[in-house]
């Protein structure tokens, strides 16, 4: 299973090597991109920092890279945290008294913070101010600081449950999409190229089409399939190397692994076609409900494998023709992207 294992320390190294580091070596999200390259430069000659941008769309996808881009392009520091990872007041507090004028703070999982936070955050994104009380009960005193002019980039897999007073201060809000096949084959051959791979064209093709959409998924197949190519087959990682690699590392022709396969023979199989709510499909499979949400669920409904209706998951004919078996007449084809 290649999708949603933790990675260890040096694929983490590897994925980070691989990251564009400017925007003209993004590959995808065209139009993304010439939204961010037309603030940036106006920003720039304003000179003032950027808006306030909050990144949404499935892991994988790009969003810290961008976060890295921007730093890189308004020349700037980048200072990293996640939602989780600030659990007090204070520790908001300690990380934005330590940024500079024009610094990039990048929030991921922003969806996760806390309330107390986010009511903190909020004059520090407006009126760059931060209110801090010092002691407690009638004694207790509000001290306001001046904070430098900043600009919060916030990702998240779950815009929906970004509250409203916080996405409203963002300026700028957008949505990575999954990759078609054309890009991720770019993709592919960059890293390739980097990590000095000797790759054909019909292996680069094949790796991607595999790729669920997903530049990050797309590397981590590309990694594998150099591992056997290199056990196995010679080095080369050409169409037939792939095939058999992705094979032994259970990645079918459309991308989907172990769980994803799981996922829609539960609901076929033991929830007769569905309805069957997350909860109870997570503990069929095995999973926590929100790696199968975030993680898996997204991808099963873009290729029209899985629906969502108000009384759970219920599976397409796609689903049922993928398992080899006959859809039965309730089963209703969902087109990807529905």
């Amino acid at each position: 299973m290649l999708m949603a294992d933790p990675i260890g320390e040096e694929e983490v190294v590897t994925e980070q090597s691989l990251r564009p580091r400017r925007l003209v070596d993004f590959v995808g999200q065209a139009k993304l991109k010439e939204r961010l390259a037309i603030s940036i430069e106006a920003a720039s000659q304003l000179e003032k920092p950027l808006d306030h941008v909050l990144l949404s769309g499935p892991p994988g996808l790009g969003k810290t890279t961008l976060a890295t881009i921007l730093a890189n392009e308004l020349g700037t520091r980048l200072r990293v945290t996640s939602g989780p990872a600030l659990e007090r007041p204070g520790d908001l507090a300690s990380m934005l008294t330590n940024l500079e004028h024009g610094d990039v703070f990048f929030v991921d999982e922003i969806h996760r913070l806390p309330r107390v936070i986010e009511e903190v955050l909020y004059p520090a994104m407006e009126d760059f101010e931060l209110d801090i009380i010092l002691g407690k009960g009638p004694s207790a005193q509000s001290i306001r600081l001046d904070l430098p002019r900043f600009t919060l980039v916030g990702a998240t897999t779950r815009k929906g449950k970004v509250t409203a007073p916080l996405r409203d201060r963002f300026g700028i809000v957008d949505k990575l999409d999954y990759y078609d096949a054309s890009d991720l084959e770019v993709i592919v051959r960059r890293s390739a190229g980097i990590l000095d791979i000797e790759i054909t064209d019909g292996g680069a093709e094949m790796i991607a089409r595999r790729s669920r959409g997903t530049p990050r998924i797309a590397n981590r197949l590309l990694a594998r399939v150099r591992d056997y190519a290199i056990a196995r087959a010679g080095g080369v990682v050409d169409d037939q190397t792939t095939v058999r690699a992705l094979e032994i590392f259970e990645v079918d022709e459309l991308g989907l692994d172990k769980v994803d396969l799981a996922i829609i023979s539960a609901v076929v199989h033991k929830f007769g076609g569905g309805p069957v709510g997350l909860s109870t499909l997570a503990i069929a499979v095995g999973e926590e409900p929100e790696t199968v949400e975030d993680a898996y669920e997204p991808f099963l409904l873009q290729i029209g494998m899985l629906q969502r209706t108000p009384r759970g998951r219920v599976a397409t004919s796609s689903a049922y023709t993928h398992l080899g078996l006959e859809p039965p007449v309730s089963a209703q084809r969902v087109l990807p992207g529905t």
